[in-house]
Order: C-alpha cells, then sequence, then structure tokens
C-alpha cells in the first residue's frame, strides 16, 4: 500500500507556500502520495496532489501530518488529525514555534527523515471541554494548549466560580481564567503567569488572569481532577430587555469559540483522544526552552564531580 502524507500549511505567507512545494515534490518524487486540503489546494502548483474536504476523515489513513507555518498552523491541523490518530511533524515558519520539530533550515533533512520513516511518535495530554446552561448541554469541543474564559467587555469583570472535583474552590472577579495542559503551558497560560510545565508530566493546569481576590495564584490539579467554571452576569443593571448578552466567552486553542451566557457552566477534564506528535530525535525539554525563549545560560559549566 502506497505511504500517504496530509501536507497543512499556512497558506498566507510566501515562505510557507514554497516550502510547501519542496516538500510536496521531494515526497512524490520518493513514492509517498500527497494529501492537501481543499482551501489550501490552490497554493500548491501539483496535478498528481489529492484534494481532500476539510472535515474529520482529511488524515484518515495518512501516516502523517506534515505541517508548514507555525503553532497557530499546527493547532489547526490538529483539528483534522486528532480524529484520525495521525501524528503531527511542524517545520516551523512562524516565530517562536514550541510546538514545531524542525524549522526552515531543516527542511530538506526533515523530509529525509519522513521518507525513510525515521521518527518517534509520542501522545499529548488534551482537554475535552462540554458547556451547560440550564442544566442542559449546549455544546462540547476540545482543546490541547488550552481553553480561556474571557470577558467580552472591556469594562466589566468576568465574576465565576472554580469548582475541582464536585467541590467549590472559591469565587474570582477577573478579566478571565485558563485551563492548560502541559503542552499549554509555554503559550497563554505562561503569559498569565502560569508555571512551565515538562511535557512529561500530567497535570491540569488553571491560571487566572487579573484576578480581585487574595486566593487567586495558577493551580496544578491531577489529570484525574475535573474542573468547572460557573459564569455569573457582572451586569448589576441587567441586560438591555429583547437584547441577549453574554457574560463571557470560552475559546479553546484560540480558534474555537463559545458565547457563555449568565449561569453557563464550563466543565473540563483530561481528553480520552490525546494529540500524536512525531520527533526527529530526542531533544531535552530544558534545551528546548532555552533554544525558544533564548535564555541566557553563557558561563554554564555542567556539573562537577568533586571527590
Amino acid at each position: 500500500m502506497r505511504r500517504e502524507v496530509l501536507l497543512v500549511m499556512h497558506t498566507g505567507r510566501n515562505a510557507a507556500r514554497r516550502a510547501a512545494q519542496i516538500v510536496n515534490d521531494h515526497l512524490e518524487a520518493a513514492g509517498l502520495r500527497v494529501r492537501v486540503l481543499a482551501s489550501e489546494a490552490s497554493a500548491l502548483d501539483c496535478d498528481a496532489t489529492q484534494v481532500v474536504p476539510d472535515d474529520d476523515a482529511a488524515a484518515k489513513g495518512v501516516e502523517l501530518v506534515l505541517v508548514i507555518g507555525g503553532d497557530g498552523t499546527l493547532l489547526r491541523a490538529a483539528e483534522v488529525a486528532r480524529p484520525a490518530a495521525a501524528p503531527l511533524l511542524g517545520v516551523n515558519l512562524g516565530r517562536v514555534g514550541f510546538l514545531a520539530e524542525a524549522e526552515r533550515a531543516d527542511l530538506t533533512s526533515t523530509v529525509d527523515r519522513v521518507v525513510m520513516g525515521s521518527y518517534e511518535v509520542e501522545e499529548r495530554m488534551t482537554l475535552d471541554v462540554v458547556v451547560r446552561h440550564d442544566g442542559e448541554e449546549s455544546a462540547t469541543t476540545w482543546a490541547l494548549n488550552d481553553c480561556s474564559l474571557e470577558k467580552v467587555a472591556r469594562q466589566r469583570m468576568l465574576d465565576l466560580l472554580v469548582e475541582v472535583d464536585g467541590r467549590p474552590l472559591s469565587r474570582w472577579g477577573c478579566d478571565g481564567v485558563i485551563a492548560a495542559t502541559p503542552t499549554g503551558s509555554t503559550a497563554y497560560a505562561f503569559s498569565a503567569g502560569g508555571p512551565v510545565v515538562w511535557p512529561e508530566v500530567e497535570a491540569l493546569l488553571v491560571v487566572p488572569i487579573s484576578a480581585h481576590s487574595l486566593f487567586a495564584r495558577p493551580l496544578v490539579i491531577s489529570p484525574r481532577s475535573r474542573v468547572a467554571f460557573e459564569v455569573f452576569s457582572s451586569d448589576a443593571a441587567g441586560p438591555t430587555p429583547g437584547q441577549v448578552t453574554p457574560a463571557g466567552v470560552l475559546w479553546c486553542d484560540g480558534r474555537r469559540s463559545v458565547d457563555l451566557p449568565s449561569r453557563a457552566r464550563v466543565e473540563i477534564r483530561r481528553g480520552v483522544e490525546p494529540v500524536r506528535l512525531a520527533r526527529l530525535r530526542r531533544r531535552s525539554f530544558t534545551d528546548r526552552l532555552v533554544s525558544k525563549f533564548g535564555l541566557p545560560v553563557q558561563g554554564w559549566r555542567g556539573s562537577v564531580e568533586r571527590a
């Protein structure tokens, strides 16, 4: 059976389109069949490429989803890779590219490794999210990096109550709150003051954003725990008659959003389906932090054994 790869790219960048064309040609020449999403097909000049719809079946049966772009492109690609349990391999053409495995300069060697099947696959924890209103389920979604509950109006705070494992923990007036995986600990949660969590540590992070409370520090919770947020209206005067105004908005990975009315309940737990990432080499997460964030390590000599 012919091996297949789904190629996902950032079509808004010329560099990404050129890199994707190189990857496509190299893979096809090596005998692999390349798929591209229908929404991106016009960016590739190749008649042999198989065009597939942008849906949950796009990556079904492929060996790998190869992503050309930044972390945002990889998070978009995860939406089609996760249902098919296909591993993702990112080539970074963005700024930080924390989720990517390779850089633009490594493009040729990366494709060679894919052709040889010379990579390992690791699983990353995800979050499953359920939104309820008046006791009824109104939306379901998921996240690889994080879920954020945010206020919708600059002049108002978001009023919410935090619950862990069925017990109330605290009520916050805040700009929002983030629930993140270890993978997402270096993204929005990090910017909001949350800790960096090594990927092999399984945990669920809760990071409040500008909370007016004495107990409003980042929390590291068991991956077996269930976290819930109950949202209250922050508008004391109430909504305008005949107008439905959301009390907040839920964002997952910055891509999928759900409006939250007052008394909405957001329930978050460890995802049933992980996201699989392809790795070309065993690399210390510490080295990745130093490289991606440009951390100062000058003068380090390493450990010295002493008698």
